[in-house]
């Protein structure tokens, strides 16, 4: 089982920020609320599970019908959801809660052995899932099958370097809270090095 420190759990939320539904994050993204809880790659029972006793149930009925779009459809939806609030709150709590257990989870499924690191490296490695998912097909996706094999192996060096590495994907792209994010990731790995 994935423990998660303090530091770690900080350390994801101070990247994730605090989301607003009527503010698109970019890309490839749903509409997403409090803490990096995506629309866009969640079901509608998921969604109303976790956030039911925190949305009243008009932002509710509201906010399904976003469930599942990403990119421009959900870019075009956002403008319309300018009413609703998040409360910091609320949003910690779903995020401790309901989904930092789930990408705990789907860390531990993609990286065999996990539970054998330090709890920071854990953390790192939750960071990492909870950003880029759990693909581990083609190009784009080498780093993560290095550190999936650093993992089993207990390298903590290579885990960092392998985080360093992935920077090479938004390199001169606007994406330097990507590679700051990755850079604290690698950082919290070696500072498990003895």
């Amino acid at each position: 089982m994935i423990t998660l420190t303090d530091k770690a759990k900080k350390m994801i939320m101070d990247f994730e920020g605090l989301n607003q539904p009527f503010k698109w994050p970019g890309g490839n993204s749903g509409i997403t609320l409090g803490f990096g809880y995506d629309l866009g790659y969640v079901t509608v029972d998921q969604f109303e599970s976790d956030w039911g006793p925190y949305l009243t149930p008009v932002q509710l009925n509201r906010l399904r019908d976003a469930v599942g779009k990403r990119g421009i459809a959900a870019r075009n939806r956002a403008v319309q959801f300018n009413d609703i609030r998040i409360k910091r709150k609320d949003a910690e709590t779903v995020f401790l809660e309901r989904n930092l257990p789930l990408y705990a989870l789907k860390t531990e499924m993609t990286f065999p052995g996990i539970a054998k690191l330090p709890p920071d490296a854990q953390g790192a490695l939750v960071s990492l899932v909870f950003n880029r998912g759990t693909s581990m097909e083609g190009d784009r996706r080498r780093e993560m099958r290095a550190i999936q094999a650093a993992v089993a192996n207990g390298d903590l060096q290579e885990i960092a370097d392998q985080l360093r590495s992935m920077k090479r994907l938004w390199v001169n792209q606007g994406l330097d809270g990507l590679l700051k994010r990755r850079e604290e990731e690698a950082k919290l790995v070696e500072s498990c090095i003895t």
